[in-house]
């Protein structure tokens, strides 16, 4: 599966966007899913209790003061942290600090060239990498957020060194900088708002455009509008005291003792963290479980505004507390506010929701929560979507399938999603089996291609599902068409022999460019490699990773731009490249994804003939069984079979969660050849309702939308009305028009053709819109 969850952040793991996985399995998701259903167990509801009777009761709706002191919770648990900082500092002080090997990349310059890596003198757990800036110019280290050590590891600028490695930095506009000034601003927030309520903390995560907390505060108190200020006011003060971010690992005995208040924090230890503890930070007098990385000190945050608040569920369960989340941004410049109220404010115009209701496309029922209902303008989109693709299937020699919704637990268990993603699936019993609608069609092409004997001279196989999916996801983190239950994908399984995987790729990078092109989105390719966990053998592994590293390079040579290197974050079954595109607002979205498999191939035991001679086959197999000498390895093909390897891909994803996308990168204002609405045909006077009638019936021959108005409205409202919903060419006709068999248009995106222009024949015309429909071109010109 595809992985939105950035590294470094909040214990409790963020909702995945599962609309970019094409059915692969993800172990972490698994584990987070496990977690995610399971309840927390009845510890003390840790209500708060005060120095103060008077503040008990939260703050006045008056004054909103908030609380006058801190809760005895708070006081004692920071306590706990000052004593085992104190025992850890003093450890710290009787190792030894030999001398390491560090270099410094310090990426491009201004102008795009690369700075020359620097060797610099430093000590294990003594020298960070934030002391090392003072030999970077000012214009490259007053942007930076945090390090990354050896190109996968986060580190915070004051962490010590551990050992000799390359030290890189991170500025707030890179997406993992952002993350983590975004992360830290939440420990500001979740401050402010203990400071203020006396509350329980749950979780702060950064999310897409800033970051939340989520809280519980004593008595069933909501959060109100009037509250933003206060906790504002306190975060100011909090910058201006420059705060340090300071890390302690604890053991999950101490986490117990620190946090034993809250039943929410007890969940998280008892559930999330591994045996030998985890870290917690401190800032100020806010002291929380969490993983880091973070910035060096609160005064880097110059501007912090709240954006709303809402109610939630505790881990998105319904059955579960209800608890107040409070959401905010923050950002070093304060002309980066600014800049994001604008971004905001288009954004907002764009929302997808809102032009799917204006344009009629889609709605949403609570009777079926996380499914599009797609209306007929709607789903004119969703079919010219799967048009484009068939015809790229057909070209580029992919065949279409279509597989069952439902099977029996027994094949998920084969394949392994059942131990590890039935939480995720809807199970049902049907005549005392169990079944479960698919969540992903991997299983389901696997059984395709075993069900008889495969040459290597079928390979490679291209198998194309459109499919519908579901997904069990948390009510919680439905989102309009971009985070849904039921959807369908461009998913497709390409099963090849190791020596086809660079070609494929590289047709797949061909593919991208090309769909891609026609939207004019820009992408970047993430190559992610093998993790410390992994099944199969390391020479496979690194074999793979080669192809891939080929293909990629091979590709940015032919100009299809840099890739990024993403070390340790695989898939567990095969090496991975992400590819994430950037809409017309410049943010960015994970579509597609290409995913080595070498694991379901093996449990669903898939061979192909080889062709290799029978009897130099026979010596080969049995010098590969008498050097197997691990029992737990899958048993190996028969002499003259081989082993496919399988690809995952998608290149739209999810279509409900594309479609979003698309409307807000147009702002609903559709190219010709997937718009649901292209030409709309006014008549000047009653007179010429016939030609109207006769121009309409002309196009719709030729496979277009086209309506009329025959409505007694006047003509300029008629107009207006066609282009509030955005129609790409409205034909005005009269008696000129009709005598001379022609049509005046107006095209959408021209303002000089919105007054009576020069007239166009009709067969002209046809051919023009013709054109630009075959073409699939982005600009609204004929």
């Amino acid at each position: 599966m595809a992985d939105g969850q950035a590294k470094g952040s909040e214990l409790p793991v963020r909702p995945k966007e599962p609309s970019a996985d094409v059915g692969a399995l993800n172990v972490e998701s698994a584990k987070q899913t496990q977690s995610k259903k399971s309840k927390p167990k009845n510890k003390p509801s840790g209500s708060v209790n005060t120095q103060n009777t008077e503040a008990q009761s939260g703050p006045s709706k008056d004054d909103n003061v908030g609380i006058s002191q801190l809760p005895d919770f708070v006081l004692q648990r920071n306590e706990i942290f000052d004593e085992l900082k104190r025992r850890r500092d003093a450890e710290a002080l009787g190792k030894d600090h030999p001398v390491i090997d560090v270099v410094l990349d310090l990426g491009l310059d201004k102008h795009g060239s690369p700075i020359p890596a620097m060797p610099v003198a430093a000590k294990a757990w003594e020298s960070t990498p934030g002391s090392f800036l003072r030999h970077v110019d000012k214009s490259v280290s007053s942007d930076v957020v945090v390090a990354k050590v050896d190109g996968k590891d986060l580190w915070d600028l004051d962490r010590p060194l551990e050992r000799s490695c390359r030290v890189s930095y991170l500025p707030f506009t890179s997406p993992e900088g952002r993350n983590v000034f975004w992360h830290s601003s939440a420990h500001v927030l979740g401050e402010a708002a203990e400071c203020h309520y006396g509350c329980l903390l749950s979780h702060g995560p950064p999310v897409e455009q800033g970051f939340f907390y989520d809280m519980a505060i004593d008595g069933g108190q909501v959060v109100k509008e009037s509250d933003w200020k206060p906790l504002e006011s306190k975060a100011a003060t909090f910058f201006k005291e420059k705060q340090s971010f300071d890390r302690l690992h604890v053991s999950i005995s101490d986490l117990k003792r620190m946090f034993g208040y809250s039943k929410y924090k007890m969940y998280y230890i008892e559930n999330l963290l591994p045996p030998e503890g985890s870290t917690v930070y401190r800032c100020g007098t806010l002291v929380d479980l969490c993983l880091g990385p973070h910035i060096q000190n609160t005064a880097k945050i110059k501007a912090f505004q709240i954006m709303k608040n809402s109610s939630c569920y505790f881990r998105g369960d319904k059955d579960d507390d209800s608890l107040q989340r409070i959401y905010g941004v923050a950002f070093p410049d304060k002309k980066q506010m600014t800049e994001h109220k604008k971004f905001l404010e288009e954004a907002a115009k764009r929302d997808h929701r809102k032009i799917g209701i204006e344009q009629e496309l889609f709605f949403f029922s609570e009777m079926s929560p996380g499914s599009t209902f797609l209306l007929p303008h709607g789903t004119r989109i969703f079919n010219a979507l799967q048009k484009l693709l068939r015809s790229e299937y057909q070209k580029r020699g992919y065949s279409e399938v279509q597989s069952p919704n439902m099977y029996d637990s027994d094949l998920w268990k084969r394949s392994g999603h059942w131990q590890h993603y039935s939480e995720d699936m809807f199970v049902l019993d049907v005549e005392k089996r169990k079944w479960a609608l698919k969540p992903m069609n991997c299983p389901g092409h696997c059984m395709m291609f075993s069900h008889r004997e495969r040459s290597y001279r079928e390979l490679p196989l291209r198998m194309a599902d459109f499919g519908v999916l579901h997904r069990n996801e948390a009510s919680g983190a439905l989102n309009g068409m971009t985070r849904v239950r039921k959807f369908q994908q461009d998913d497709t399984h390409i099963f090849c022999t190791q020596e086809q995987i660079t070609a494929e790729i590289e047709g797949l990078f061909d593919f991208l460019k090309c769909i891609y092109g026609l939207f004019g989105f820009p992408f970047r390719l993430k190559l992610s490699t093998r993790p410390d966990k992994f099944l199969g053998e390391l020479q496979t592994w690194d074999v793979a990773e080669s192809k891939l590293k080929d293909a990629l390079t091979a590709f940015s040579a032919s100009g299809g731009g840099q890739w990024e290197l993403n070390e340790g974050d695989g898939a567990f079954y095969g090496p991975k490249i992400d590819i994430t595109i950037s809409d017309a607002l410049r943010r960015d979205w994970q579509c597609a994804t290409i995913q080595l498999d070498f694991q379901l191939p093996q449990n669903f035991d898939l061979e192909y003939m080889t062709g290799e001679d029978a009897a130099k086959a026979k010596t080969n197999a049995a010098s590969e069984a008498s050097s197997e000498g691990n029992t737990t390895m899958p048993k190996a093909p028969g002499p003259g079979r081989a082993r496919p390897v399988m690809i995952h891909r998608a290149i739209v994803g999810s279509f409900e969660r594309f479609m979003a996308i698309l409307t807000e990168h147009f702002a609903g204002k559709w190219p010709f050849w997937i718009s649901p609405r292209q030409i709309l045909v006014i008549p000047v006077m009653p007179a010429v309702n016939d030609y109207v009638e006769d121009v309409q019936r002309l196009f719709k021959s030729q496979k277009m939308y086209v309506d009329i108005d025959l409505s007694g409205n006047t003509m300029p409202k008629k107009i207006r009305t066609g282009q509030l919903q955005q129609y790409n060419f409205i034909f005005v006709v009269g008696a000129q028009e009709k005598e001379s068999r022609s049509v005046n248009i107006r095209n959408r995106d021209d303002p000089e053709t919105q007054a009576k222009g020069e007239l166009v024949p009709l067969d002209q015309a046809i051919a023009k819109l013709r054109a630009l429909k075959k073409e699939r071109r982005l600009v609204n010109a004929i």
